[in-house]
């Protein structure tokens, strides 16, 4: 039976380059991301195998809906990659604009525990993965970074939450990239990593023999 995956922040960069590479490794894909057009011209990409499902990661009956409805497709959900996420357009408590930050931490972490928990009932069922983004922001301490702190609470989640998943066989990986060339930055950045690098990473936590449990990859670019 082909295996499902529910994919946030699906419309570009990592979440769109994942969405490829699991669609080529046989996966259907359920792509979740605010930005309606390019979410679907993803879908037509890929063809039979996505499901488009625009939607606010920060709302939690909008995730809850789109698992539903990729259930209902689908037959089911054997993974999640909750993988929506941002930065801040002037970092630090003081210079950034309390908006800003109120948003960061709302998608990056709230975002992140609405996906978990739109998702988990089903995972649990089928025994499944449970995917996070990370950063390699959140593996070590960045003078006044309101973003590497939201990372450093999805490091610890994850590891919370691979425990509450081993329970009933299921698995938690975070992936923590050091800096991907995506619209995440302004300016591209060429000689870093690629989004395929780190949907690579996926996969290798997703398509890991059921005896292993990878709990973190951890990848930096060479230069």
């Amino acid at each position: 039976m082909t295996k499902t995956l529910f994919i946030t922040g699906a419309s570009s960069g990592i979440g769109a380059e994942t969405a490829r590479h699991a669609a080529a490794a046989g996966w259907n894909v359920a792509l979740f991301a605010r930005s309606e057009d390019k979410l679907r011209a993803l879908a037509d990409e890929i063809g039979a195998q996505a499901l488009a499902l625009p939607g606010d990661a920060t709302d939690l009956a909008a995730q809850q809906q789109a698992v539903a409805r990729a259930v209902e497709k689908f037959g089911g959900l054997d993974a999640a990659f909750a993988n929506a996420g941002r930065g801040m357009a002037r970092p630090g408590i003081v210079e950034g604009d309390a908006d800003d930050i109120a948003g960061m931490v709302a998608l990056n972490v709230t975002g992140l525990l609405w996906t978990v928990r739109a998702s988990l009932p089903e995972l649990k069922k089928t025994r499944g993965t449970m995917v996070l983004t990370g950063s390699a922001a959140g593996r070590r301490h960045i003078a006044g970074s309101i973003y590497g702190a939201t990372k450093w609470f999805v490091h610890g989640y994850a590891g919370n939450l691979a425990e509450e998943m081993r329970e009933w066989g299921g698995r938690c990986t975070v992936i923590a990239p050091g800096m991907v060339d995506t619209p995440f930055f302004d300016e591209g950045q060429p000689d870093k990593l690629k989004p395929e690098d780190v949907a690579d990473a996926v996969m290798h936590a997703l398509t890991a023999p059921e005896r292993a449990a990878i709990r973190e990859v951890f990848l930096m670019p060479q230069n």
